[in-house]
């Protein structure tokens, strides 16, 4: 039997385009024609042998052998990558300081700390796991190197979108403890202390749809939200990312509750060019985040 092996080549621009939402948009981010873009994708399909892509309305969709080539092609591309790094960047030394908004670091946080330090074991990491405005300041003032934190539209230099994440409400797991819009009983929001870009969210989408609701829980810390809104305090509103167990996403326009925005989620750099440290690490940061965001998505 003639064993299949994977161009890594292919493999690369199959995640980048299902990244992006468009295989058009991964041409041009990897400097290739769409007829060669087109061309790899049939070659993929022709080596699985079997579909990955099925029509959904004018775009394409991943077909369940799809899903799967999707997992095992980040798992070749981050093997490979990090080979390369262990090999050819051994050598990187020095210091760089990591800031992560509170959603990241416990999914996120880890998995980058691990890889990078397999392959760069001579780089110190300073990580720092703060709200939003402190990462943004931090990177401002030059006190972080990097941050992943949402985009609050204020304008920063050397800032990259990186994707739009989709906000959610969130409930306990026990649905007798998730509010149901029913009667004059206004909404209890559990929230993080002001200022905070998804409790503005939250509010501003309860007004406009014209639903009573009181503040009934406000914590300083992710950790005391989660305890809450499992406890049935309240709902309140995050992304797919990092939900712990406890709670759960509840699906767009169920219990009456109004339809949410998406959220812009962006990397920050503290220099127009970063270095070499700096700049590894950012690439190791969007390959952990790009997986963690397709994992949630399909949970939520």
């Amino acid at each position: 039997m003639r064993r299949t092996i994977f161009d890594l080549d292919v493999l690369r621009t199959f995640t980048t385009g299902v990244d992006l939402g468009s295989f058009a948009k991964a041409a041009d981010r990897l400097g290739r024609s769409t007829s060669a873009v087109s061309a790899q994708l049939k070659k993929l399909e022709q080596q699985a042998g079997t579909p990955i892509f099925q029509k959904s309305g004018r775009g394409l969709a991943l077909t369940d052998a799809g899903e799967t080539m999707l997992a095992y092609a980040r798992r070749l591309l981050d093997l490979n990558d990090e080979a390369a790094s262990a090999i050819h960047g051994i050598e990187l030394e020095g210091w760089v300081r990591l800031g992560l908004q509170e959603d990241f670091g416990e999914t996120l946080l880890p998995n980058i700390l691990g890889q990078f330090a397999r392959a760069h074991p001579k780089v110190r990491i300073e990580a720092r796991v703060a709200r939003n405005a402190e990462l943004l300041e931090r990177v401002a003032s030059g006190r972080l190197d990097l941050a992943l934190a949402w985009n609050n539209s204020a304008p920063l230099s050397n800032s990259e979108r990186v994707m739009e994440v989709p906000m959610r409400w969130v409930g306990s797991i026990n649905p007798d403890m998730v509010w149901q819009k029913s009667g004059n009983e206004p909404l209890p929001l559990a929230a993080l202390e002001a200022p905070c870009l998804l409790r503005t969210a939250a509010i501003n989408a309860l007004d406009r749809a014209g639903i009573a609701w009181r503040l009934a829980f406000v914590s300083p810390s992710l950790g005391g939200l989660w305890a809450a809104t499992a406890a049935g305090l309240g709902l309140t509103i995050r992304t797919p990312i990092g939900l712990p167990g406890t709670v759960q996403a509840i699906p767009p326009g169920a219990n009456g509750l109004p339809l949410l925005p998406n959220l812009g989620l962006d990397l920050y750099r503290a220099d127009a060019e970063p270095s070499p440290v700096t700049a590894r690490l950012a690439s190791i940061i969007l390959q952990a985040l790009h997986e963690s965001v397709r994992v949630g998505a399909k949970a939520a």
